[in-house]
């Protein structure tokens, strides 16, 4: 118990020297302004919103919605192997060093970054969107799936190896039903972040429905701009839901099932 409390108190302690270093961001531009006038004024360009454009917001909507999934997906099958190989309990420590490694120069690059080295390459097309948010994702996803595998107890599966199971059937049938729920539940957020973060890349020429917002923000056309808002905000609030349902019913662990003969 008292070990714990120290851990907590070591922590408070940081937390409160942290702040403060940091409170030095917190000073503005050090003018006489009206934050409160700037920003109704500011708002108020957004309303009423121009709905002459939705249907080629939905267009681009659309667009973005295929460079996400399409993003998400191929993460996910980079992932699974890549987490296998930096979970300190699936693989030797060298590989482990190295995959973390690897995953932490992946994510030292930004979404908006890996789009823009995207289109230096492909163009400026969709392709560069799923070429960049693919590389942003599987620097997080195989992180997490890596410490979901570490969090899983090997105990089932050791079991299954020592009454001659292979090591694909161990991981089948003794690690992969505890793992599911969490490799489930992030896929699922990171679907959900890359549908934002698709609405963004558009800006650097990578396709969707950011191209649109890029449009309307360089000619202060905030109406339309609000009307592409709003759509996305209800895409993302239906994939909200959705997803909250998935993960609902994935959230069940599964008993590990015998070996088939």
């Amino acid at each position: 118990m008292l070990p714990a409390l120290l851990a907590f108190g070591l922590l408070v302690v940081l937390a409160v020297i942290g702040t403060a270093f940091s409170l030095p961001a917190l000073r503005g531009s050090e003018r006489e302004l009206d934050y409160a006038a700037n920003l109704m004024r500011f708002v108020g360009r957004f309303f009423p919103p121009d709905f002459s454009v939705t249907g080629r917001a939905l267009g681009a909507l659309v667009e973005t919605f295929q460079i996400a999934m399409l993003a998400t997906v191929f993460a996910v099958l980079a992932a699974l192997p890549l987490g296998a190989a930096g979970a300190r309990t699936l693989a030797p420590q060298p590989v482990v060093w190295a995959v973390r490694l690897l995953l932490n120069v992946i994510r030292t690059l930004p979404g908006l970054i890996w789009a823009l080295l995207a289109v230096a390459v492909v163009g400026p097309n969709p392709l560069a969107g799923v070429i960049g948010l693919t590389f942003y994702s599987l620097g997080y996803l195989a992180k997490f799936f890596a410490d979901a595998f570490e969090s899983v107890d090997l105990e089932v599966a050791r079991g299954l190896r020592a009454i001659g199971a292979s090591g694909p059937q161990a991981f089948q049938y003794g690690l992969w039903p505890h793992a599911r729920p969490l490799v489930w539940s992030y896929s699922l957020w990171m679907l959900e972040y890359n549908l934002r973060s698709a609405s963004i890349v558009g800006y650097v020429g990578a396709g969707g429905i950011g191209t649109l917002l890029h449009v309307y923000h360089e000619y202060y056309e905030w109406d339309k701009f609000a009307t592409v808002l709003l759509l996305i905000l209800a895409l993302v609030t239906l994939l909200d839901l959705c997803g909250e349902s998935l993960r609902h019913r994935i959230s069940r662990r599964p008993e590990a099932r015998p070996l088939a003969g």
